[in-house]
């Protein structure tokens, strides 16, 4: 497969990953709430679905997630997932699975595809039994992710097609924050609400970029492997939220400095599920929803249309960055005064990128770290 089908794919993820975090931070439910989500792993899902859609159902979900069907086709575009999800199966637990009503019969095609190119399973299962379809899942998501992704809500009994994506990741720091060092500090959640967090600290050469023109600070953190987290600090979030694209992040990546600064960045650990149905329905993915589905590619008989597409996300980030391992740390536990200081103690957003390929593998916002 040619690389520039690949590109295109990729860029097309993250175009997709900003949409949804746009969408996601919209919506009335997200009003003082953590955003936290896998772009890559939504989109996964979402192409893999359209493995099986025909007509215009397929058309839109191909629009939304900003495939160009002049340029690409669906072959190219299960050939890139192949490539993309192939390469980030190191450390990370992540998957797709669609579990069908026992009314279909998925077409052999079908399976095949999503199992070759998504690395999906697909089932088959009793929805007119939902706490026994809920228990199945339950079991399936928490065996796939060692038990860090466990409760789904109970699902409705006519369920017929339902879509999941989960994606658990830890990260070890390439240079670990020492835990002797991590104090309670306050957060400024609001203009009027500050809260006590554990705010991790590091005195050390870091990689850092302010972008004058949408007034951020960005931080970048490399995981020990290839990975990293970047950290963006806005003067006005709302602005970071308006602008914010996929060329900034390579701008960013590009201009990084590396000099030694005094970091400061609060523990947090996030856990959101999603249920993705409103929210794609007004990017534009409507008619699988309802009446007018054609996903005559994952079954004959009956009409299938999707009843739940659901996403959940996992993400501690401690001082070593992962459980078990004891931090050694840099162990400079003094503060010289001449390094400048870059603190994350009001609302910022976080990704986690994959260094060469630049996918976006998480995004969120941390609105207040003790939620």
């Amino acid at each position: 497969m040619h690389d520039d089908k690949l590109l295109l794919v990729s860029s097309a993820n993250k175009e997709f990953a900003f949409n949804l975090y746009r969408k996601l931070v919209a919506h009335p439910s997200a009003k003082g709430q953590h955003i936290f989500f896998s772009p890559i792993s939504v989109s996964a899902a979402l192409a893999a679905l359209s493995v099986g859609a025909r007509g215009a159902t397929r058309q839109q979900l191909f629009h939304t997630l900003d495939f160009n069907s002049s340029q690409l086709s669906q072959t190219d575009v299960n050939a890139s997932f192949l490539k993309i999800i192939g390469s980030m199966a190191f450390k990370i637990s992540q998957g797709t699975a669609v579990f069908v009503d026992n009314l279909f019969t998925p077409k052999p095609d079908f399976l095949h595809v999503l199992k070759q190119c998504y690395f999906t399973e697909g089932f088959k299962i009793d929805f007119t039994n939902p706490i026994e379809s809920t228990n199945t899942i339950n079991r399936y998501v928490s065996g796939m992710t060692s038990g860090k992704i466990t409760q789904l809500k109970n699902l409705d009994p006519s369920t017929v097609l339902y879509l999941l994506s989960y994606i658990y990741f830890k990260g070890i720091w390439a240079t670990p924050f020492d835990p002797k060092l991590t104090t309670l500090d306050l957060f400024r959640v609001t203009e009027t609400i500050e809260v006590p967090v554990p705010m991790m600290r590091m005195e050390a050469d870091v990689e850092t970029y302010y972008d004058e023109a949408i007034a951020t600070s960005v931080l970048h953190l490399p995981f020990n492997n290839s990975y990293s987290m970047l950290l963006l600090l806005p003067d006005t979030m709302a602005t970071l939220e308006n602008k914010i694209s996929p060329a900034h992040i390579t701008r960013w990546l590009q201009r990084m400095k590396q000099s030694k600064y005094k970091i400061s960045v609060p523990m947090f650990y996030m856990k959101t599920s999603y249920k993705l149905n409103d929210v794609l329905a007004e990017m534009g993915m409507a008619d699988m929803f309802g009446d007018h589905a054609n996903l005559s590619g994952i079954a004959d008989g009956q009409k299938l249309v999707v009843s739940e597409v659901v996403h959940q996300a996992t993400l501690d980030v401690d001082e070593t960055g992962a459980t078990a391992a004891a931090a050694t740390g840099v162990g400079i536990s003094f503060f010289s005064h001449t390094a400048p200081e870059l603190k994350f103690n009001r609302p910022f957003i976080v990704m986690i990128t994959e260094v060469s390929a630049e996918n976006i593998i998480f995004m969120g916002k941390i609105v207040n770290p003790n939620i």
